[in-house]
């Protein structure tokens, strides 16, 4: 049989057995070296914890921005500017970009037809056009060789961060420990709070319009056709998903662990 992750709950609440466990301790003999000692322990989880978080952030940043701009952007400049003759990664990048040369068309239009003395100066509006179209095209070859490096970037980026996994497993498991202790030590009206908060900004009224705006920024920054029906797609489907996920959490494990909390989130949402 296997063995209960989730303690049953009797008679008496643990709260009041842990109290009345931590007052018999203080009594025993040698009662003040278990509090010293209990202080190192604290202060080592908070110092592996801090360590360990920070190199969990800062090496796959270090990584993504020594990898990009010292070895994967200037190799993918140089091969996609000396063997490939196209400027765009696909259509949508090129329709944006007729997009931007159709604006400046309209806006010199626009020029001519306010300003009376528009004719009357010296220009050369086919020059300004094929500088403008230069302008353009350049842009867009930039973007798509800052595309195809982010993707070469993230990947070692997500590589480091595995190994970093590996290597510090053990802090891990002190870093798991030290955020479950701090979350639980919460008061359940601050839980409930950051509960709420989570849920309205990942499935609440407003979060499709920010889970667009990220899935564009994802898209662009992969170089990735916009594709308006996957969006509403994704945007219709994702956060009811994680709505139900959050829902049977809350019924699956938090009210198990701390059925105050959940009390406390059903008063606050009514």
């Amino acid at each position: 049989m296997k063995k209960r992750t989730i303690e049953q709950t009797g008679l008496i609440p643990r709260s009041i057995l842990r109290t009345f466990e931590r007052f018999r301790k203080q009594l025993l003999p040698g009662a003040e070296m278990l509090v010293i000692q209990e202080f190192r322990i604290s202060r080592y989880q908070v110092i592996v914890s801090v360590r360990c978080l920070i190199t969990l952030i800062v090496v796959p940043l270090l990584v993504n921005l020594i990898s990009k701009s010292f070895l994967i952007k200037p190799g993918v400049e140089y091969l996609w500017n000396q063997s490939h003759t196209e400027i765009f990664l696909n259509s949508y990048q090129e329709n944006r970009a007729l997009a931007d040369l159709h604006r400046f068309e309209e806006k010199v239009y626009f020029e001519s037809l306010v300003n009376p003395t528009f004719f009357d100066q010296p220009r050369n509006l086919s020059k300004e056009l094929q500088t403008k179209t230069f302008e353009i095209a350049k842009n867009y070859n930039l973007e798509s060789i800052e595309a195809i490096s982010n993707l070469f970037a993230d990947f070692l980026s997500f590589l480091s961060l595995s190994v970093v996994f590996v290597l510090l497993k053990p802090q891990i498991i002190i870093l798991k420990s030290f955020l479950s202790e701090s979350l639980y030590s919460l008061s359940d009206t601050t839980k409930s709070f950051l509960l709420i908060l989570g849920t309205d900004l990942l499935v609440g009224f407003h979060s499709p319009r920010g889970w667009e705006v990220f899935l564009e920024w994802l898209l662009r920054h992969f170089g990735l056709p916009e594709n308006g029906e996957f969006m509403s797609l994704f945007v219709a489907t994702f956060p009811v998903f994680l709505d139900t996920v959050f829902k049977y959490w809350i019924f699956r494990s938090l009210n198990k662990i701390s059925p105050s909390t959940v009390a406390t989130y059903h008063n606050m949402i009514e």
